[in-house]
């Protein structure tokens, strides 16, 4: 049996791709949606990543501000609090909210890529409180969708989706899949029977004909 010469994993004859590294083995036709897209490497997704982790920078400053001079002018005017505990207290709420973006931020910079498998799906119907104005709540019933994946070193993962089965219908047990660490992506293997795919930068739903994202423009992995 053939092997992969970039992994060595033994390969049918008769595919364009290795189902375990991605690499191409012969050129793909046009119209041949198996393998995984080397559109990764594309720039735009660099650029992608770059603007989301200066936009999340940008808000949490603006959020901190806001708590700064909020808390700061309620201490100016109220007589519950003064100067400088309100100035104090903004500083504290406007350093939690810059703590929160630069531990997401480092969160996503420290996911690492992986291959692997879908290996189980579940849907269960739960319940959850939601506000429904002047301190009351009521309870709304939902489904939750969760795909199970295990990569190719044993670790699981899962991806839960509440309400919308679209994503969880995306996916079959015994699908190939790669996740791509830096933008939390899943990209299938085999797309050859889609008629959809997800666009692994934003997220959105694209048809499978398409060749760029319809929101952020960025390449779609097919």
């Amino acid at each position: 049996m053939p092997q992969c010469p970039s992994c060595g994993e033994n390969i049918d004859q008769n595919v364009t791709a290795c189902q375990k590294c991605g690499a191409p083995l012969r050129e793909r036709a046009p119209e041949d949606r198996t393998g995984f897209s080397d559109k990764i490497n594309d720039k735009a997704f660099k650029k992608y990543i770059k603007n989301s982790e200066l936009y999340s920078a940008v808000f949490s400053v603006v959020l901190a501000l806001a708590a700064v001079i909020g808390f700061t002018v309620y201490g100016a005017r109220s007589d519950k609090m003064d100067n400088p505990q309100a100035f104090y207290y903004g500083c504290v709420i406007g350093g939690m909210f810059l703590l929160i973006a630069l531990v997401q931020i480092a969160r996503r910079r420290a996911r690492r890529d992986w291959d692997g498998a879908v290996v189980k799906k579940t849907a269960a119907n739960k319940t959850k409180k939601v506000g429904a104005g002047d301190d009351e709540y009521r309870r709304v019933r939902y489904t939750e969708y969760k795909v199970l994946f295990k990569d190719d070193r044993g670790k699981k993962h899962a991806m839960t989706v509440e309400g919308d089965d679209t994503r969880f219908n995306y996916f079959n047990v015994g699908d190939r899949v790669r996740f791509h660490g830096r933008l939390g992506a899943y990209e299938k293997f085999d797309k050859s029977r889609d008629t959809i795919v997800f666009c692994a930068a934003c997220g959105a739903m694209n048809a499978i004909e398409r060749d760029s994202c319809e929101v952020c423009k960025c390449p779609l992995l097919k």
